[in-house]
């Protein structure tokens, strides 16, 4: 396990957009988005590792981690 599978990954459609959306919940704000589901989950994780790696060369804690609290199941209304 690494540290960025501490963090929840979303990739979901956006109507407003047009396209697909990623993003990581709790560690960033803003995310990325492409028309391919898989690139652009593949490009989230990408900034989510770099992110991690920013907090750490700036020194800082990381967030608390946002994976496994079942956020999926909370989702259902």
């Amino acid at each position: 396990m690494t540290e960025s599978d501490r963090y929840v990954k979303i990739v979901e459609w956006s109507e407003a957009d047009g396209c697909y959306v990623g993003s990581a919940p709790g560690l960033f704000y803003g995310g990325c988005h492409g028309d391919d589901q898989q690139q652009v989950f593949a490009e989230l994780c990408q900034i989510v590792d770099e992110t991690i790696a920013l907090y750490h060369a700036d020194g800082k804690p990381l967030p608390p981690p946002t994976a496994g609290r079942d956020l999926a199941n909370s989702l259902n209304a």
